[in-house]
């Protein structure tokens, strides 16, 4: 090891603001740091400098972002920002970070973990090489993870080659850029080996997963397997079945071939959960947005899938308020979900985000009428949900323990396959019967489901 005492090594703060995506670029810049030997600080005031990664896609992620550089400046004075703000622009051409906090010592855009590591070197020298030490508490190849030790966010690609009118992010984060398949199923083993139990796959488009790459042939424990989100998947469910482990599926698009995953979720290979972006169901809006699909077609999706997959839960997203949104056009998205029956949605009422094309056209509504839209959207999208969670009661699931005091002895919380960690609601895990019967984070237990409470589950363990 090191002759550099713990002690006397540099310290880094680090706050991490955004989505899932942006998590995955700090756990790497995390991974890069510890394995040259620096340590985290808990407070911008013990650091001997501050990374800020970003976000910058609505605008209060932009004022939280650019609140929380101000407080890291205010409080420590050395402050290097990352993340999607950091690609943003005034209005006048300059940075925006610089224009705003301009005695911060450097500013990148996302996925930039070697500009962050460089900046890092100038102003605080690494203390040893970094081929000599080991991470601490680490997975390994997968390195260092921000998430409870019992799951892990996978990014399987960067960028994305849709030009949503309402989105700024490709011009932040670039083209669809693919993960060697190899690299992804190795990270994935690395993972699970290391205790995972819930493997999150994202990127900014799933479905696309090596079309950049033309689906080359890659290799993996010494057989080969397609760049292509269908051989990932069955490889990938391959894999966490050796270890007892889920896989669920992030930010898919409906495309035509989902169907063959949706098959392979019917087959038990990875969670019968898809987040699908719908975004909206009315032709004409969804043409304004530029989305690569139609309402009808997305009916027509989705009533497939269930037919291959009665188990399926469907998570999206939508915009209310698009600019041009016609009361009809509204009606219609509401009219999509009570069809479709979207177990879980969110909304968010349309933001002219800066440098988004949707800002140039015609018939920007009313921000009040914005957030009434988003408003009767919900409400519809919340009654639905619940309908859809009464139908668990007496059912028995398999439960992922995420909270569990004294081994669960007065109860706990955890999650089915039907929820995400952080977005979907949760299942409350009543005190077990049996007096043997214990619960602990990051095993799985059968409950049976007693009630539905909002999003949540109430469940008795068995």
């Amino acid at each position: 090891m090191s002759s550099i005492s713990a002690a006397s090594a540099p310290k880094i703060g680090f706050v991490s603001l955004g989505c899932p995506k942006a998590l995955t670029d700090s756990e790497l810049i995390l991974t890069q740091l510890s394995a040259e030997g620096y340590r985290t600080a808990k407070t911008f005031e013990g650091a001997d400098l501050v990374i800020v990664n970003t976000c910058g896609f609505i605008d209060d992620a932009v004022k939280e972002s650019l609140d929380t550089i101000g407080e890291a400046l205010a409080a420590n004075g050395k402050v290097i920002v990352t993340g999607c703000l950091g690609a943003r622009q005034a209005g006048d051409g300059e940075n925006l970070v610089q224009q705003i906090h301009p005695s911060v010592l450097a500013v990148t855009g996302p996925h930039a973990t070697q500009e962050v590591m460089d900046a890092v070197h100038a102003h605080l020298p690494k203390p040893h090489d970094p081929f000599l030490d080991l991470v601490p508490g680490g997975f390994g190849e997968a390195g260092l993870k921000l998430t409870p030790k019992h799951y892990a966010y996978l990014k399987i690609s960067e960028g994305c080659n849709h030009r949503c009118t309402f989105c700024i992010i490709p011009s932040m984060r670039g083209d669809l850029v693919s993960r060697p398949v190899g690299d992804v199923l190795r990270e994935a083993q690395a993972l699970f080996e290391g205790g995972v139990k819930e493997l999150l796959i994202i990127s900014q488009d799933t479905s696309a997963y090596g079309v950049d790459l033309k689906y080359r042939t890659g290799f993996w424990d010494g057989k080969p397997v397609k760049t292509r989100l269908l051989d990932l998947v069955q490889a990938l469910g391959d894999l966490a079945a050796q270890y007892k482990a889920w896989v669920r599926l992030h930010y898919v698009y409906p495309y035509p071939s989902v169907d063959a995953v949706v098959e392979l979720m019917a087959e038990g290979k990875v969670l019968p959960y898809l987040d699908v972006p719908f975004q909206h169901s009315h032709p004409d809006v969804l043409k304004r947005m530029k989305r690569p699909a139609d309402g009808e077609k997305n009916l027509e999706r989705i009533q497939r899938w269930r037919e291959l997959c009665p188990e399926l839960v469907l998570r999206s997203t939508f915009i209310a308020g698009f600019p041009g949104e016609t009361e009809q056009e509204f009606q219609h998205l509401l009219d999509f979900m009570e069809q479709a029956q979207i177990d879980r949605a969110g909304c968010f009422a349309y933001s002219d985000v800066q440098g988004a094309a949707a800002n140039a056209l015609p018939g920007m509504l009313p921000q009040e009428l914005r957030e009434e839209r988003r408003a009767r959207f919900m409400a519809v999208a919340e009654r639905i949900s619940s309908q859809r969670l009464q139908r668990r009661v007496g059912d028995v699931m398999q439960v992922l323990v995420d909270h569990a005091p004294a081994l669960g002895r007065k109860g706990g919380r955890g999650r089915s396959y039907a929820d995400a960690p952080e977005i979907d609601g949760i299942v409350h895990l009543l005190p077990p019967q049996k007096v043997s019967k214990t619960l602990k984070v990051g095993e799985f237990t059968k409950a049976k489901i007693v009630q539905a409470q909002g999003h949540d589950l109430i469940a008795q363990p068995i």
